[in-house]
C-alpha cells in the first residue's frame, strides 16, 4: 500500500481542513494509507522519504528551513508532490525554492471570486485529461508567474475580468500542469479555491489523476 501525507492549514479562507479530507478520501478509494496533519512540525519529525505523495494545502503561511528543506529533499529524491489552487500554488510566499519546486506562483485573480471561466483542456489524449472537455467554473481564476519548464495539459484565457492587464491583450494561462523534481514527479491543478469546488466532478478527476500520476 502506498502512503500519503497531506499537511494542511494556512488561511482559513480556502477551507484547508475540508479539502484535505476530500483529497485524502480520493486517495483512499485508490488505496492509499492517507495521513493529515494541521501543523509544518510534521515535516521535520517525519522520515518523508517514507511517504509516495506529499500533498500541500497550506495557503499563504510562513515556514521554517528545517521543514521546507526535508520536503525538497524528499521530493528531490523520489517522493511525488501534487496539490491545487492556493494550498500549493501560494504557500510561503518568500521561499522561492519551494516556489521553483511547484513550479509557479500565484499573483492575482482579477475579478476576484465568483467569475465564470472555461478550462480549455489541451490534450484529451493524455492519461492526466484522457476523455476530458472543456468545462466552465464560476470560481477565481488564478493568473499565475509560471516556469517555462512546466508541461501544460489544461489552460484558461485572460482576460474575463477587467483591469489593468487587459491592455496586454489575450493570453492562455495554465491551469494543469507537471514538472520534475529530481526524482520527484510534480502536479498542480489551479482550481480548488474552496470545497465545494474541488468537489465538481472535473476537479476531482483531475486531482485523482494526478496525485496517482506523481506519486513514486
Amino acid at each position: 500500500m502506498k502512503r500519503a501525507l497531506i499537511f494542511q492549514g494556512g488561511w482559513q479562507g480556502h477551507e484547508p481542513e475540508k479539502v484535505a479530507a476530500i483529497l485524502a478520501r480520493l486517495l483512499k478509494e485508490e488505496d492509499f494509507d492517507v495521513k493529515i496533519t494541521d501543523t509544518l512540525d510534521t515535516l521535520k519529525e517525519d522520515d518523508l522519504t517514507q511517504y509516495d505523495l506529499i500533498v500541500p494545502n497550506w495557503t499563504q503561511g510562513t515556514i521554517e528551513q528545517d521543514q521546507l528543506q526535508p520536503l525538497l529533499k524528499a521530493v528531490e529524491t523520489g517522493t511525488g508532490l501534487a496539490g491545487l489552487h492556493g494550498g500549493m500554488g501560494d504557500s510561503f510566499r518568500m521561499e522561492v525554492d519551494y516556489q521553483f519546486m511547484v513550479g509557479g506562483q500565484w499573483v492575482a485573480h482579477p475579478g476576484n471570486d465568483g467569475v465564470e471561466y472555461r478550462v480549455n483542456i489541451v490534450d484529451p489524449d493524455h492519461p492526466l485529461t484522457e476523455d476530458m472537455e472543456d468545462f466552465t467554473v464560476k470560481s477565481e481564476q488564478y493568473y499565475m508567474h509560471v516556469d517555462p519548464v512546466v508541461k501544460v495539459y489544461a489552460t484558461t484565457r485572460f482576460p474575463v475580468a477587467e483591469g489593468p492587464y487587459q491592455t496586454n491583450g489575450e493570453v492562455d494561462m495554465p491551469v494543469v500542469w507537471t514538472k520534475k523534481w529530481g526524482k520527484g514527479k510534480v502536479y498542480y491543478c489551479g482550481l480548488g479555491h474552496v470545497a465545494e469546488i474541488v468537489e465538481m466532478p472535473e476537479v476531482l478527476k483531475l486531482m485523482r489523476k494526478g496525485m496517482v500520476w506523481a506519486s513514486r
